[in-house]
């Protein structure tokens, strides 16, 4: 694929994997339209951070993926779509399912719609790993059973099945992406890593619900470069692909890992209250990406380590953006 001839939409362009991802498809000389949710601030999220060669070259489209109008007219013109748009908050979508369901599940549809009547060439929907629950076999691979284990999850699960309903039904060019756990610069400290980091760095005390639940992950721009793969890969029609390490690994040895890369020991303190439903908890997700291998050639080419080392250099550098003291899981 020619990346200067396309013209893109990415939905949820000023989120972390997102941003990302815009980073990318700009440096690919793509014509970028990037759709944000729409606020009274006119922040559009990580991109007001580019830098300004870089928000030059965007389209900037203000609005809300639940409204089908706003999204059609985004979709207009575009030669691929990139659907990362969603609310992605587990804890969240335990309060507010209603919400999640209607941006996750409708939003999609609004996407999918648009997307089909606009006769776009390629959409790269985005899925999660969550969609498969505690793993009942591993590695997992795409043929694993799927479990709603949480509001946010049981979203995802009904976004997909739409996005693989359009293939069937009307052959939009759709591919399903399903990162395991995605790290690096800009992530919520919502998420494990850098929760741990910031309260490693802020008082050495890891609030935490649980240390043992075993995550497969791979560092921010290994999954931008396996989006970019999947989009240019005629052969991912239709298909839904993992991208991972393959590699689990602890919450504990993610918190000794952190530990001794900023220098300071950390005390696990358990909260009970940090926990998640019993039978919501995600105990074990490790990828199987032979799919995305053979497909496109796609594997990660950063480890663990160095995706940490750069992880907590940058959060060490932007601190001020976090509250440690509010951040715990």
């Amino acid at each position: 694929m020619n990346w200067q001839e396309q013209k893109v939409l990415v939905t949820g362009a000023g989120g972390f994997i997102g941003s990302h991802l815009v980073e990318r498809l700009v440096s690919l000389k793509a014509s970028v339209r990037t759709f944000v949710r729409y606020n009274s601030k006119g922040s559009c999220g990580f991109i007001d951070g580019f830098a300004p060669q870089t928000k030059e070259k965007l389209e900037v489209v203000a609005g809300d993926l639940r409204d089908p109008e706003a999204v059609r007219s985004a979709c207009r013109d575009v030669d691929v779509v990139f659907h990362l748009g969603a609310l992605v908050a587990i804890p969240y979508s335990y309060v507010h399912p209603v919400e999640v369901a209607h941006t996750n599940v409708l939003g999609t549809l609004n996407v999918l719609c648009a997307a089909r009547d606009w006769k776009v060439k390629k959409v790269v929907h985005t899925s999660t790993s969550e969609v498969y629950g505690t793993a009942q076999y591993v590695p997992i691979d795409e043929k694993h059973p799927l479990c709603g284990q949480s509001p946010y999850s049981a979203s995802k699960i009904g976004a997909d099945q739409l996005a693989e309903s359009f293939f069937r039904s009307f052959e939009l060019p759709v591919a399903v992406i399903r990162p395991f756990n995605t790290y690096g610069p800009r992530q919520s400290a919502r998420a494990v890593i850098p929760s741990v980091i910031t309260q490693v760095i802020a008082h050495g005390t890891v609030y935490i619900g649980a240390t043992h639940p075993t995550r497969d992950l791979t560092y921010v721009e290994d999954t931008v470069d396996g989006f970019v793969k999947v989009a240019e890969c005629e052969e991912t029609v239709g298909k839904v692909v993992n991208l991972g390490t393959g590699v689990e690994v602890s919450v504990r040895e993610l918190i000794d890992k952190v530990s001794a890369m900023v220098g300071k020991e950390a005390k696990v303190v358990f909260d009970p209250a940090r926990l998640r439903p019993a039978r919501s908890e995600v105990e074990r997700l490790v990828a199987d990406t032979t799919r995305v291998r053979e497909l496109t050639g796609w594997k990660p080419a950063v480890s663990l380590d160095e995706g940490l080392r750069r992880t907590v250099a940058w959060i060490s550098d932007h601190f001020s953006q976090y509250r440690p003291e509010t951040y715990a899981i």
